[in-house]
Order: C-alpha cells, then sequence, then structure tokens
C-alpha cells in the first residue's frame, strides 16, 4: 500500500504523488523551446520530484519522424535528458568539481541508455576520450556532444545548485551564457537550475549577473484541489475518506505547503490509528494538528533554525506580524530576501509580506517566546481555588467571559513588569502574554489551540476548540479608533465563515494616556466581546530592574 511522503523524494510506486499536470506542461513547454530555466525556493517544497517526473517524461518522448527509425549512430528520441545533483561538490577544488561532474554526467548519459536498451557506439567512444579539466574543456565537450546527438537534444537538470564551488560559479554560468546566446542547435539545448539561493545571492562578488538569460519558473504551494486529489488517491486505495472540511482546514493551515500536507495526512492515516471503516473528521484534524504543531519535524526544524539565524529576522517578523498596513515585499532588503529564501514569507497579493501559512506563525511566535516568563504564578487571583477549571461551565464548555476578564485583570495586575520578559519586543508582549495564557489554560484543560486564517498584517485569529466547540479570539494592536472599529467587522466576517455566533476581541493599547474598554454588542446577528487593554510603555522610576537573563 502507498503512503504519504514526507522523507525526500516522492515517486508513484510509494507515495501518493499530486500530478501537478500544469506545471509540467508549462515546463515541458519551456524545454521545446530550448530555455534556460531556474528554479529557486526554499527547501521541501517539491523541486527534486517535480523535475525528476519532468526528465522520466522527457527520456522517452519521441519525434514523430523518428518515432520508429533509429541507426547506429541515431536515436528515435527525441531528447537525452540526464539531472545532476551539486550538493556534495562545495568543498571541492575546480579541478575536482569538473572531474566529478565528468563522472557523473557520463554514469548519468550511460544510464539513460541502457533504460532506453540504446547503445550509440560514436557517444560512448567520445565519453570515453574526454576528460573535463575546465569550464573551456566542457564548452568543446558539449559541442562535440552535439555534434553525434542532433537532432536529438541534450537537456540537463541540476538540483542543489547551491553546491557549485564559489571559484567555479562565475566561469560555469558564463560558459552556459555563451553556449546559449549562440543560438540554435545548441547544447544542452536546454539547462535546468534548481537551488535554495538564487543566482544573485551566489553571486559572491556582486558583480553583473553572469546568467542574465535566465528564464525563471515558479513551482506554488499546492491548490485545494490538488490537496484533494493527493487524499483522493488514498481514499481510492484504501476506502477511507475524509470529512470535505478537514481536507479545507489541512489546506487552510499549511497553504499547501508540500511537506506539511503530506504530513498532516501521515498522522490522520499512520499514527492515530483511527480505524479505517471510520471516516476522518474535524475531532481527528484537531488532534493531528496539535501533534503537527508540537512535534519537531524536519521542515519545523528548518524554519526554527533559519529564523534564530539573525536577530534581524526577529524584528523583521514581529514588523509583518503587527502592522496593519502591511510591510513591503522588497527582495532588494536583505532581511526580506532571506526570509523569502528560507521560504518563511512570500509576497501577498497586494505586494506585501506575508507569512507562509498560519502553522509557521503559530512556530514563530512560539520560538520568539521566552520559555519562562516569569508571570506564570500571577495568570489567576489569591481567591481562584480551582485554577483555570474554574471557567469551565457546568457542561464542560468554556466560559470564554470570565477567562479573558482575567486575563484583562492579569495585565493591569503585571503592571511595568511586563516589561521585564525576556526577550519579547515591547509591542509584541501583549500578545505574547496572551498566547502563553491561552496555551497554559488549554493544556489544563485538554483542548487544543492553534492560529487560523491571518499571516501576519497587524491581524493574530486564536482558536481554541474543546468539548466539540469553537472558540475564536482576534488579537491586534492599537492602531486607532477608525482601524478599532473596523475590527469588529473584520471578525464578524470571520465568525460567518466559521459558523461560530460568539468572538472576542482584544486590542493592545500603547498609547500614554490610554482608554480601557470592555463592550460587548450585536453586529450581524453575531455577539462580539471586545476589550481594550493598555500595556505599560515604561517602569515607574525608582522600580527595580530585574536581569532578563534570569
Amino acid at each position: 500500500m502507498r503512503r504519504f511522503g514526507t522523507q525526500g523524494p516522492v515517486n508513484v510506486q510509494e507515495h501518493y504523488v499530486v500530478s501537478r499536470s500544469d506545471e509540467l506542461t508549462n515546463y515541458l513547454k519551456r524545454v521545446e523551446e530550448g530555455r534556460y530555466v531556474v528554479l529557486f525556493a526554499p527547501r521541501q517544497t517539491g523541486k527534486t520530484t517535480f523535475f525528476k517526473t519532468a526528465l522520466e517524461t522527457l527520456a522517452f518522448a519521441s519525434e514523430p519522424d523518428r518515432a520508429i527509425a533509429q541507426t547506429e549512430s541515431t536515436s528515435k528520441f527525441a531528447y537525452l535528458p540526464i539531472q545532476l545533483n551539486f550538493d556534495v561538490y562545495k568543498n571541492t577544488s575546480v579541478a575536482d568539481f569538473y572531474d566529478n561532474l565528468y563522472q557523473d554526467i557520463c554514469e548519468e548519459i550511460e544510464n539513460l541508455f541502457q533504460q532506453r536498451g540504446e547503445s550509440l557506439p560514436n557517444i560512448f567512444k567520445l565519453l570515453a576520450d574526454t576528460r573535463l579539466t575546465d569550464h573551456h574543456a566542457m564548452r568543446r565537450f558539449f559541442r562535440h556532444l552535439k555534434r553525434l546527438l542532433t537532432p536529438q537534444k541534450f537537456v540537463v537538470v541540476i538540483d542543489e545548485f547551491d553546491g557549485i564551488p564559489p571559484d567555479a560559479l562565475s566561469d560555469f554560468l558564463h560558459t552556459l551564457r555563451h553556449i546559449y546566446i549562440a543560438g540554435k542547435p545548441r547544447c544542452p539545448h536546454s539547462v535546468g537550475i534548481i537551488g535554495v539561493k538564487s543566482i544573485a545571492q551566489l553571486n559572491y562578488d556582486r558583480s553583473i549577473s553572469p546568467f542574465n538569460i535566465q528564464d525563471e519558473f515558479h513551482l506554488p504551494n499546492f491548490t485545494l484541489e490538488q490537496v484533494q486529489e493527493l487524499i483522493g488517491q488514498y481514499t481510492e486505495e484504501v476506502g477511507q475518506s475524509f470529512a470535505p472540511e478537514v481536507i479545507e482546514s489541512i489546506h487552510k493551515q499549511t497553504a499547501g505547503q508540500p511537506v506539511l500536507v503530506n504530513r498532516f495526512a501521515q498522522i490522520l492515516t499512520e499514527e492515530l490509528e483511527i480505524p479505517k471503516t471510520e471516516p476522518i473528521a474535524m475531532t481527528h484534524f484537531s488532534t493531528a494538528h496539535a501533534q503537527l504543531l508540537q512535534e519537531r519535524n524536519t521542515n519545523i526544524e528548518h524554519l526554527t533554525t533559519n529564523i534564530r539565524r539573525d536577530p534581524r529576522f526577529e524584528s523583521m517578523l514581529m514588523r509583518i506580524m503587527e502592522r496593519d498596513d502591511g510591510v513591503d515585499f522588497n527582495l532588494h532588503n536583505d532581511v526580506i530576501n532571506e526570509l523569502a529564501t528560507y521560504g518563511v514569507i512570500a509576497r501577498g497579493e497586494d505586494g506585501m509580506c506575508e507569512i507562509i501559512n498560519p502553522i509557521y506563525l503559530y512556530c514563530i511566535l512560539q520560538t520568539f517566546k521566552a520559555i519562562i516568563n516569569g508571570l506564570e504564578e500571577e495568570y489567576l487571583s489569591e481567591g481562584n481555588s480551582k485554577g483555570f477549571l474554574n471557567y469551565l461551565t457546568p457542561a464542560g464548555h468554556i466560559d470564554m467571559k470570565p477567562l479573558l476578564d482575567n486575563f484583562r485583570d492579569f495585565i493591569g495586575r503585571a503592571g511595568f513588569r511586563i516589561l521585564q520578559v525576556p526577550d519579547t519586543p515591547q509591542e509584541s508582549v501583549g500578545r505574547h502574554l496572551l498566547l502563553a495564557y491561552l496555551d497554559q489554560f488549554v493544556k489544563n484543560i485538554g483542548g487544543f489551540m492553534h492560529l487560523e486564517v491571518q499571516t501576519g498584517r497587524g491581524r493574530m485569529d486564536i482558536i481554541i476548540t474543546h468539548n466539540q466547540q469553537k472558540y475564536i479570539i482576534e488579537a491586534k494592536i492599537w492602531r486607532g479608533d477608525h482601524r478599532y472599529q473596523a475590527g469588529k467587522k473584520q471578525l464578524a466576517a470571520y465568525l460567518n465563515t466559521e459558523g461560530v455566533k460568539e468572538g472576542y476581541y482584544i486590542v493592545f493599547e500603547h498609547r500614554e494616556n490610554p482608554e480601557p474598554r470592555v463592550e460587548t454588542e450585536t453586529i450581524g446577528g453575531l455577539t462580539i466581546r471586545s476589550y481594550v487593554i493598555p500595556v505599560m510603555q515604561e517602569m515607574p522610576s525608582g522600580s527595580p530592574i530585574r536581569d532578563s537573563r534570569l
């Protein structure tokens, strides 16, 4: 039985695989036209799997007039496609790079000939007689190969291009550019360069790009239809169905990120031990979601490791999350460029930065949250004898009003000490504390919490599920009364889409003369309870300063 794959490239024999037929058609058309294609995208986005499928398609494609005929010196196939991988070349010398590159080319060509049952003696002789020592030898080798292959076209896809030795980069790319501008027929006919870092980022001397003939190709995350296709393969083979809202929720939480989609499905179909005769429902989704948020899988590890690399990343990510008007997605800014390279942010429809998906947003907040904020003992008032269980009704549902009233009171009790929460930007501290407070609450009552929909832009929607009930809290920072009122309408619209009748709106007020508010009103038949909670700007004079390293 096939399974959902999360470790490395996937294949249709062992895994459920999204066909990506539109993207494949697009790429094959570029190959036919002889384009030199580049694709730079974060790790674990399906690049290697996609190009492996594309090369398998090209390997057995034939020209109509050569579909049958084949002589000793020609092939009935239209293309000779090979895939190289530069992953292990990074620390080699230029001479060793070209020597190993040549051996890899030979192996790939010989393997393809064996798969196709071909034997072309002239090409085998060229391979045996050639040695690559530098980019000049490579150019001459391709020229000889073209004469022997024509009319067959040589196609090369280079995976993990970032691994090319820095000293070899410029000459290698200049040589490919020279081949390209010389015109058709050319060898290679088409080149695909795949990596994480772009040519500009790899261009260490920051000179004009030596590869300005590149044709950029984009491989987007899965659409909802593609997630439905992927999970539909499982249902067809196993017979176990997914509720439509589960599939929609998987896509919403992951934004179609391939590894996260497959990991979600993997947990649901392999690890939760749901009987195969039982449909997978939203209760199962909530359990799988909580597991995914808490585990340290490779994708999340990459995310958290990368965003810790540079202190500037935290500042930029907090700005993206806090600013209603957004942060311009400007790739000329080194911080934005790197965060995009690592797959943390992307360009939104309006040209502003967005964090890729709600799962990443949650993990980013958890990454920058202080492990101990020093205020945990004050979450509950002295007269609360039952702890967080005090905020459950006799029927076992969450009593949100007193729960959030207590949070408001907790911020008041803590006063200036919230400014001493270690490693937390001042403007973010309110939302960090809200997340920490609710996180401790749901763990105590056995509920689940996650972030929903919004991936930045000044708004954070927190979803708590408990006892088959959903509770929605929206948190923002005060940006004036107009935006405060508009936020209520936004929340009401969101409650409508989620089928929830009540929502809670918390706005943190950072002005010198705050105006605390608590109000309950009805908007479009929905109940909105709003809080404007003052957050202190500075410590009173004479207050002791606590060492934030403790």
